[in-house]
């Protein structure tokens, strides 16, 4: 099949024809969720076990990609996360600081960013978004209600996305966020709704198969294309067979709890633990799908020319440190994502501990396309294709931003005009750290402090005194981090007296 004539130079000289792209990624789905990471050759690159789940589709993908063990979500939320994807901006530049609904008009995707897809749209691709976009702040309106929302809740989480803040993306079937795993719903390109009576995930891979085929014209076939295709499951609900397949959900119903949550910091005790079962469910759902549109790729001839990335928004902490919050903490759990990029012919797997950021991924993916002059000025994150490709390698990043956002002033109807920096912090190679301060004085409240080396469960909180020059070297290291990221922290030198920001 002929997928375009659209080529690129290499820093070699050598011409080559534009790949496509497809970046796959599940809600909620941690990295420690990859049976592959018990196998040899991954083994030995991380010191935690994973998950005791299948994922037999993730594990072939994951030896022919190049694998990142220590990929970090810097803001680990839905929105945020997305804003930082699109963009390869930080929260306070894409829009986006907290998870988006009707009561903070505060967190957006400003429509005036530059986002991944608007750079491959003027390059000469077609784009297509499939699944959750949860990016946009719900408004009034409902193409087929005009002026009114599209669900009668309070807050509005879902929202239908015009294609005037669709960001290039030509093929549009996606909704704003909607937790109803069996019963999902969609807006095509038309604003057409669509409601669907099976698993969100089988629907969507359906979908993407459809678009790979050009079933009803949908796509240019004279052009490369980029796929987005956000999945929601693993994320909440995980409780019953409503939430994901009942031959997946087999697989895990006979195993006792204390043998599927078996990280050390997990409380087995917690009323959530047997949601353990469906959570791990759906991560064999998933790779099921995965598994189906790279089958279709292949059978296609898409294959050798197609750029295929997994990974994820944020993870879950699934009783890990005895939290309710399966999300938006340092957390290994929450923090750590997957991401896996295959590339036949261009990028040899291997295993690699680059501490790529979100907002890396964008300037990087572009890298990977050829695409690399076409990087927006406002892009906050690196491109690390050069890591990749393992040439001509860059400066590799020390440590990765942690951002923690929450609600703040609020007008005279509830709604949320500023939000609240609750919290800022680094993740290094070998060290975790988060700082947390109160909401009037804006002083020092807590501390998260972890050795991730000899304590990879974090189940030792350090005392800052008795390390103290690793503290002071890590703060260091956080100031730059927050002047280059132009966060508030920095803007308003908060924490000062620990924080050296001059």
């Amino acid at each position: 099949m002929w997928i375009g004539s659209v080529a690129f130079v290499t820093l070699s000289g050598c011409v080559r024809e534009q790949p496509n792209v497809i970046y796959v990624f599940p809600d909620q789905f941690r990295n420690h969720a990859l049976e592959f990471w018990n196998e040899n050759d991954f083994r030995d690159q991380v010191n935690f076990r994973p998950d005791p789940v299948h994922t037999p589709n993730l594990n072939k993908f994951a030896k022919e990609s190049f694998v990142l063990t220590s990929a970090v979500s810097n803001c680990p939320l839905s929105s945020p996360h997305r804003g930082m994807l699109l963009t390869g901006m930080y929260p306070d530049g894409s829009g986006v600081v907290l998870n988006c609904n009707s009561s903070r008009p505060v967190s957006s995707l400003k429509t005036d960013v530059i986002a991944i897809s608007d750079v491959y749209s003027r390059s000469g691709y077609d784009c297509a978004y499939i699944g959750k976009l949860h990016a946009d702040f719900p408004t009034p309106d409902d193409p087929e209600n005009p002026g009114h929302y599209v669900e009668n809740k309070r807050p509005v989480w879902d929202t239908y996305t015009p294609p005037e803040r669709r960001h290039g993306f030509n093929y549009w079937y996606s909704y704003g966020t909607f937790d109803v795993h069996k019963q999902p719903h969609y807006w095509d390109t038309d604003g057409k709704r669509h409601e669907i009576r099976e698993w969100s995930p089988k629907h969507e891979a359906d979908k993407a198969i459809a678009y790979l085929r050009n079933e009803g014209n949908v796509r240019d076939v004279r052009k490369p294309f980029f796929m987005m295709i956000s999945m929601n499951p693993p994320h909440s609900p995980y409780s019953s067979l409503d939430d994901c397949m009942e031959e997946d959900y087999n697989l895990y119903k006979d195993i006792p709890i204390s043998q599927l949550l078996i990280r050390p910091n997990a409380d087995t005790t917690m009323a959530k633990a047997v949601d353990s079962r469906y959570y791990f469910a759906s991560v064999t759902g998933v790779d099921r799908e995965f598994g189906r549109i790279l089958k279709a790729l292949k059978e296609l001839g898409l294959e050798k020319n197609t750029i295929v990335v997994f990974a994820s928004d944020h993870g879950e902490t699934m009783c890990s440190q005895g939290t309710d919050d399966p999300k938006n903490s340092p957390y290994a759990e929450s923090l750590n994502i997957p991401f896996m990029v295959r590339y036949p012919e261009r990028i040899k797997h291997r295993v690699d501990n680059l501490l790529l950021s979100t907002p890396d991924i964008m300037p990087t993916l572009l890298g990977l396309s050829g695409l690399g002059e076409s990087i927006p000025a406002t892009v906050q994150g690196h491109d690390y294709s050069s890591v990749f490709f393992r040439k001509n390698e860059i400066k590799r990043p020390e440590a990765a931003l942690y951002i923690q956002n929450m609600d703040g002033e609020k007008d005279e109807n509830g709604l949320v005009r500023t939000y609240f920096p609750s919290s800022r912090g680094i993740k290094s190679h070998r060290y975790t750290l988060a700082l947390y301060i109160d909401r009037e004085t804006k002083e020092l409240k807590e501390t998260l402090f972890f050795d991730d080396v000899e304590d990879p469960y974090q189940l030792n909180n350090l005392n800052i005194e008795q390390n103290a020059r690793s503290f002071k070297k890590l703060c260091g290291e956080l100031a730059v981090l927050l002047k280059d990221a132009d966060d508030p922290w920095y803007r308003e030198q908060i924490l000062s007296d620990i924080i050296p920001y001059k």
